[in-house]
């Protein structure tokens, strides 16, 4: 059935609503880690699980719900979803420990798993001619960019006036106006009974990634457990390998790895994690940095990050619009190579002038923006219909996975080089070395040293950025790279080619 032009547009703005509502939450905890830690009395670590539980979830239920979405109905799953997303908002406002809030920061990803594949998956049944198709996926991703970008922002006016809780209630009213719109915009349900949903599959990649992120942030602590370490990667391999065979023997797997075969898919694919893995890394340690260290307020600090926005939104909605003229390898490629770029500025001028740091930040974002918004069109450029539900949970997947990745290796190794490389002041409690924030805090207490416990805290948190902020720049490199191997041979006008249309 084909959609008149009004309803199609308006169905983009209604799922780029929940789509910013689901990058909004990976994000809008950055700027108020810092208040979140000391209000509910959270340790370094329960404060990155805080903010981690929710791609973790995400990204091990993400290939499920696409599929699940295929046989009940995207537009159902969409408004699931919707419903999980703010009843889950509602739980984590009114936490009151960190285990409670990490929990329903896990309930929450529940609802985003369901709701993220289905809004893809709308857009590419709902426009049917491929130029306005690649037009309103790239607005889908700029969505994606933008919502990251505002999370600090709005994280800090709303912390200036309300308790941390409101950063979850501002999502109610959003919710309750998608399930209004959608009700009256989507297309008909469209279920596919014949296609099978394994719950089995879900766990046992929610196992995978659960494991990996135990075992990256146990190694990271400065007094690591070998035990927890060894069961983390034993968890991690047996349920990736058990996963990875299953699907092979499934007649309806959740994660068909043909599909990887064709490599604008695959570029797509590494495009969405190396990008993701930049943007949530660079605004986790940068709103850290320059709340703890410069004294930032919540809110400045969310506006000095949403300067990668800032770049990000004209080349976004440029790299969509020219595709089909340029082809995907100098969007992508050259996109991640920018990035890069940018973030060596950042690197080397973070503690000397706001002005080019901002600049790096700017073209950081410029770069990865329009990295981004021709992904989701080599994904999904490069699958058949029929295989639309699949594509895009792997795209969410990846997204979520570069976020979860960002914040459990460049968290952890952030904590760990400030803990190896502080020189405490004689007679100054070992406790400074598990975070920043415990280090403020005894100095407030009159530990004694204050002064030179600020100091020397202040330098090895530095340096630790630095170490960070050296990361994101190889990995955007290695990116680059990787893609540039991948789309040599993928000129202007080829972005639905390949074997997976065959």
């Amino acid at each position: 059935m084909t959609i008149s032009t009004k309803r199609r547009w308006l169905l983009l703005v209604v799922v780029s609503a929940g789509l910013l509502l689901i990058t909004l939450d990976n994000s809008i905890l950055y700027a108020a880690l810092p208040t979140l830690v000391e209000d509910l009395g959270a340790s370094s670590s329960e404060g990155l699980w805080i903010i981690n539980a929710y791609p973790v979830v995400m990204a091990g239920l993400l290939l499920g719900s696409g599929t699940l979405g295929d046989r009940v109905g995207h537009r159902r799953m969409f408004l699931i979803g919707l419903v999980v997303f703010g009843a889950a908002s509602l739980v984590a406002a009114f936490s009151t420990s960190p285990e409670a809030l990490i929990a329903a920061r896990a309930f929450l990803a529940v609802g985003a798993a369901a709701m993220m594949p289905a809004t893809l998956a709308l857009i590419r049944v709902t426009f049917e001619d491929e130029r306005e198709r690649n037009m309103a996926i790239a607005v889908w991703g700029t969505m994606a960019v933008v919502g990251s970008a505002l999370g600090p922002i709005i994280s800090g006016i709303l912390l200036q006036h309300f308790w941390w809780g409101s950063v979850f209630i501002i999502n109610i009213p959003v919710v309750l106006a998608a399930v209004a719109a959608t009700l009256f915009v989507a297309p008909p349900n469209d279920p596919d009974p014949s296609k099978r949903w394994d719950l089995a599959s879900s766990l046992l990649a929610l196992v995978a990634l659960v494991g990996l992120v135990i075992a990256i942030k146990e190694t990271a602590k400065t007094d690591p457990a070998p035990t927890v370490i060894a069961a983390a990667v034993l968890a991690s391999t047996i349920g990736g390998w058990t996963f990875a065979r299953r699907q092979r023997r499934l007649p309806y797997p959740l994660l068909d790895f043909a599909i990887f075969r064709n490599r604008a898919f695959l570029a797509g694919v590494l495009a969405a994690g190396f990008a993701l893995f930049a943007i949530a890394g660079i605004q986790l340690v940068t709103t850290q940095r320059f709340q703890l260290v410069e004294g930032f307020t919540p809110l400045r600090a969310g506006f000095l990050v949403a300067a990668v926005a800032l770049g990000a939104f004209p080349t976004a909605m440029l790299g969509g619009a020219i595709l089909h003229r340029v082809g995907l390898l100098p969007l992508i490629t050259g996109g991640l190579a920018l990035g890069a770029v940018g973030t060596v500025l950042v690197l080397t001028n973070f503690a000397t002038s706001t002005g080019l740091l901002v600049t790096g930040l700017i073209i950081t974002g410029g770069g990865l923006g329009a990295a981004m918004s021709v992904a989701s069109s080599a994904i999904m450029g490069n699958v058949p219909a029929r295989r639309a539900g699949m594509a895009s949970s792997v795209e969410e997947v990846s997204y979520e996975f570069g976020s979860l990745v960002a914040v459990a290796l460049l968290g952890s190794l952030l904590t760990a080089v400030y803990s190896a490389t502080l020189d405490l002041p004689a007679g100054v409690s070992e406790r400074a070395r598990e975070s920043l924030d415990s280090a403020l805090a005894l100095a407030g207490e009159g530990a004694g040293a204050d002064s030179a416990l600020v100091t020397a805290a202040s330098e090895a948190f530095d340096g630790a950025y630095l170490v960070v902020m050296i990361v994101v720049a190889a990995v955007l490199a290695v990116g680059a790279l990787a893609t540039g191997v991948l789309l040599r041979r993928h000129g202007p006008g080829s972005a639905l080619s390949g074997p997976a249309h065959h």
